[in-house]
């Protein structure tokens, strides 16, 4: 099986060797094999369970929740009604900040249009002031 060091899974994922090393101190990657060197080694599927991790994060699910969400991935099939029910919540709660999100932006698109025709009424007074 092909592996990866710390440095070629952060980059491939784009983020900092830092992020991985506090995902495994946090036990969000309790399997990383190491070297005869102690380093790190990643393989394809633990590249595809951090990608999940990452949008877990990203999407601002708890490190608990994700720990729990790759204890249960561990322990195998016999913990998939468990994890889609966590998917499940977790879409909810995603679905809900990104209603709160939209609401919020509608409110800065507001401020923008009132802002970009203010300076618009501004410039017409100034050209008519010039003529």
């Amino acid at each position: 099986m092909k592996t990866i060091s710390i440095g070629e899974a952060a980059a491939a994922l784009r983020i900092p060797e830092s992020t991985l090393r506090y995902y495994e101190k946090q036990g969000l990657l309790p399997l990383i094999e190491r070297d005869g060197a102690g380093r790190r080694l990643f393989s394809e599927h633990q590249m595809e369970l951090l990608e999940t991790i990452l949008r877990l994060k990203h999407t601002h699910m708890p490190i608990q929740d994700i720990r729990q969400y790759i204890a249960w991935v561990i322990e195998g099939e016999s913990t998939t009604e468990l994890r889609l029910e966590m998917m499940t919540r977790h879409k909810q709660t995603v679905l809900n900040e990104m209603a709160v999100m939209e609401e919020a932006l509608r409110g800065i698109d507001i401020k923008i249009n009132r802002y970009t025709e203010r300076l618009r009424k501004k410039t017409e007074q100034g050209k008519e002031e010039n003529l």
